[in-house]
């Protein structure tokens, strides 16, 4: 069954605190501490989809990006108010990554791509949490996120969080005199992207804002 556009707004609810993962995106300068950056897991987005969608209502195509990268198409069956059904795909892309490139590629441009759709979006609004680091550069342990990022308790998002219900945490100041960039974690992105929809075909397209349109074959 297609999915409404208010069943759509499922889709921007907070996750689990298992089904996220932490890279640091700065350091201090005697790389102690680290800005804990968060990002969803390929899995948690695929479950969010199939509870909200249906398996059978989501899809996505991968093509070649500029730069060797990769573009994700992420396409989800809508229905309209005037009971015709569309798919309608948001794109977004990223580079080949350093570890498993073609791999870390494609889940990291599935990533970027559901959240055009709202999934994950919240992650881009949470404090500045500094986290210790051990000798590798490695979170020594794992941040705390913030009760106000983690699904309500009862809620069924919640029944597998160990930390849901926790009070928030004090973040550092998000930009301390001693922070440095470091590491290859994106900084959070403003979608330029728009849907566009082609007259008789049910496809869409995928256009910036100076018009240039990506066709979907």
């Amino acid at each position: 069954m297609a999915v409404t556009p208010h069943d759509l707004r499922r889709l921007s609810g907070p996750f689990p605190a298992n089904d996220i993962e932490w890279k640091p995106g700065a350091t201090t300068r005697d790389r102690k501490k680290g800005l804990a950056m968060a990002y969803l897991t390929s899995r948690a987005i695929q479950d969010r989809l199939d509870d909200v969608c249906g398996p059978g209502n989501w899809r996505n195509a991968f093509e070649q990006g500029p730069g060797g990268g990769v573009l994700c198409g992420l396409a989800v069956l809508v229905a309209r108010e005037d009971g015709t059904t569309e798919w309608v795909t948001k794109w977004d892309g990223a580079e080949n990554t350093e570890f498993e490139s073609v791999k870390g590629g494609l889940s990291s441009a599935l990533k970027r791509a559901a959240v055009q759709w709202g999934i994950g979006r919240y992650l881009y609004s949470m404090p500045a949490l500094w986290v210790p680091l051990d000798e590798r550069g490695r979170f020594a342990e794992k941040p705390r996120i913030p009760a106000k990022f983690l699904p309500a308790r009862g809620s069924s998002s919640a029944r597998d969080s160990p930390e849901a219900g926790h009070s928030p945490v004090r973040p550092a100041p998000s930009g301390p005199p001693e922070a440095t960039r470091s590491g290859n974690a994106p900084p959070p992105r403003t979608s330029n992207t728009r849907v566009i929809r082609k007259a008789g075909n049910g496809e869409s397209t995928r256009a910036d804002r100076n018009g240039a349109a990506r066709g979907r074959r």
